[in-house]
């Protein structure tokens, strides 16, 4: 049984990724086709150009992945789609390529969460230790999630406004650096010093764990203004992210008695959120657990990764299931 093969489809945003996936855990092949050329002049993705994009490139990136996993459309035993939260148009393309595929093979079919699957990417390389903590940090999201279960997640608490992510390209936008933002911003973060620009910490929200970066992106645009350096602003615009995400996930540890944080998402790949995290958890006698590099932004591999946990529990999803732009409430 441990040789079934997963494949995995991911069109969430602007990224067509597909993958391919054993049951004992070994990645075969993945491949991510990047929009970041199509979408850099516009300064964030435009969703009519991310779906258009999603629709020439998905089969020739399966086919591509397959042939890196040196494997067959018919060796597949399993395919695993996000069906959302994301743009509506992206995940209608990837959904309907998938079930397409899935009916005319006569292949069980899983729809995914994507924001499930940035968490479960860490079970790439480490396995499931559930229940698990998990912060998931993106363009679009920002979520404390406690793992139950592949099929079992809770909500601890959520951004209000901005994701970190966004708020990271949203501010890059305003020193002049390019798109996407986040590795920008701690490129020039090395050369400016944080507290020459002194920048809010969000307080808690009476009763929960929820984020809020909109204020924080604000005060950044107007330390801008005033003319203080740029460097200067993206180091201070750092360490107040950290703060509040740091501030939340430790009291959420506290709370449900979980021994280490899962950091996934594509505002994981920022190396100083990475290195402050892993101290400060060390401190507490805590872990720290991050998916592969190449694995932390939108890839397939994590789809296929929760979408077989899935299908172990039992889970099928059925022929009419439709693309979830926004999934609320929330279900895995």
């Amino acid at each position: 049984m441990n040789d079934l093969l997963c494949l995995g489809v991911e069109t969430s945003c602007d990224e067509t990724a597909a993958a391919v996936l054993r049951q004992d855990g070994r990645l075969l092949g993945s491949v991510v086709a990047s929009q970041i050329d199509l979408h850099e002049a516009f300064g964030g993705v435009v969703p009519e150009v991310a779906a258009r994009r999603h629709l020439e490139r998905i089969g020739p990136v399966v086919q591509e992945a397959l042939a890196e996993a040196g494997s067959r459309y018919r060796d597949l035993g399993l395919v695993a789609v996000t069906r959302g939260p994301g743009l509506a148009g992206a995940l209608m393309v990837g959904l309907s390529w998938a079930k397409a595929f899935a009916f005319a093979r006569d292949l069980p079919l899983v729809g995914v969460n994507h924001v499930v699957a940035h968490a479960h990417a860490a079970y790439l390389e480490a396995e499931p230790a559930y229940p698990d903590l998990a912060l998931v940090a993106s363009g679009g999201h920002t979520d404390l999630l406690l793992l139950e279960g592949p099929t079992k997640v809770q909500v601890l608490g959520r951004s209000r406004d901005d994701a970190a992510g966004e708020a990271f390209d949203k501010v890059a936008r305003t020193l002049g650096l390019g798109y996407p933002g986040g590795p920008a911003i701690e490129s020039l973060a090395r050369e400016g010093d944080p507290a020459k620009a002194p920048l809010p910490r969000v307080g808690m929200f009476p009763g929960s764990l929820d984020f809020s970066f909109s204020g924080l992106k604000t005060a950044a645009q107007s330390l801008r203004r005033q003319g203080l350096a740029a460097a200067d602003i993206a180091a201070a615009f750092q360490a107040a992210v950290f703060d509040q995400l740091w501030v939340r996930a430790s009291l959420a540890l506290r709370q449900t008695g979980c021994r280490r944080l899962i950091f996934s998402g594509g505002v994981s790949a920022n190396g100083y959120l990475r290195q402050r995290f892993a101290h400060a958890l060390a401190r507490e006698g805590l872990g720290l657990l991050v998916p592969p590099m190449r694995h932390t932004t939108d890839n397939a591999a994590m789809i296929a990764r929760l979408g077989l946990s899935m299908y172990e529990a039992g889970h099928r999803s059925p022929w009419d299931m439709g693309a979830e732009p926004v999934i609320h409430p929330f279900k895995p």
